[in-house]
């Protein structure tokens, strides 16, 4: 039985290029570059990178890239946009709790909760980070975001839960505060104009359990950020009002 997040990426690779979050690209490479010492021709690891849109605009700069994903139809994309401008870029179908590189990558990313935190267990998206410290060189760096806890627990889960209607997603919505997961009906349309209703289930964090968990998976030092949509830096600090933390690892 197919996950949601699965039944979701089978046919959802242009709808996805369409969505608001996607609009920030080119900014979050810009803060990526700056962050590799703006050093051109990095090995960089996009992690869960969907329809490569990261990877796409980093190779357009210099970079040697790889991009992992578990949806056959999102690579597919990807490799057709990278045919069609020409460039080089290795994207191969994985799933992100199963891989390692061996230390062959200076940066790894994992952008808009890819992988991370959509997985049905916190030992799964452990196994993410594991995969991702053992595919660095010493002193790599990993750039990832992910869903901040702060920010239900400050608006009230009632009133966030509540809120998830505006966002595609149906009254049935529950914030488990034993769990810090979030479920919810989500219902869209596919590229196909299938209708789908996906019970998704997403892991939000808080600051404490991020550095926890990157300390605990080898990394030597991680800071949390505030996360804006094609604005990462490190001078934002992290508030109750930001929907995602911006993470940055060094190992």
């Amino acid at each position: 039985m197919k996950q949601w997040y699965e039944e979701l990426f089978l046919n959802y690779s242009e709808k996805y290029e369409k969505e608001r979050f996607t609009a920030g690209t080119k900014g979050e490479v810009d803060f990526i570059e700056q962050e590799a010492g703006n050093r051109k021709g990095q090995k960089i690891l996009d992690i869960a990178c969907g329809t490569g849109r990261h990877s796409l605009e980093l190779a357009r700069r210099g970079h040697h890239v790889t991009g992992i994903d578990l949806s056959e139809a999102m690579i597919d994309k990807a490799r057709s946009s990278a045919m069609d401008e020409n460039l080089n870029i290795d994207f191969r179908i994985r799933d992100a709790r199963n891989f390692n590189f061996n230390q062959a990558f200076d940066i790894a990313i994992m952008i808009c909760e890819g992988a991370f935190p959509l997985m049905e267990t916190d030992e799964m998206n452990y196994l993410i980070l594991k995969n991702a410290y053992s595919s660095l060189k010493p002193g790599g760096k990993f750039i990832f975001t992910t869903l901040n806890g702060l920010y239900p627990l400050f608006h009230s889960v009632k009133d966030f839960t509540n809120n998830g209607s505006d966002q595609g997603h149906t009254a049935e919505n529950s914030f488990d505060l034993l769990t810090f997961r979030y479920h919810s009906l989500f219902e869209t349309e596919d590229d196909a104009g299938k209708k789908l209703i996906l019970n998704c289930n997403e892991r939000y964090y808080v600051p404490s359990e991020i550095t926890w968990l990157l300390k605990s998976s080898g990394f030597r030092e991680s800071e949390v950020c505030g996360c804006r949509l094609g604005a990462f830096s490190r001078n934002d600090k992290l508030s109750t009002e930001d929907f995602e933390m911006l993470v940055i690892a060094i190992k």
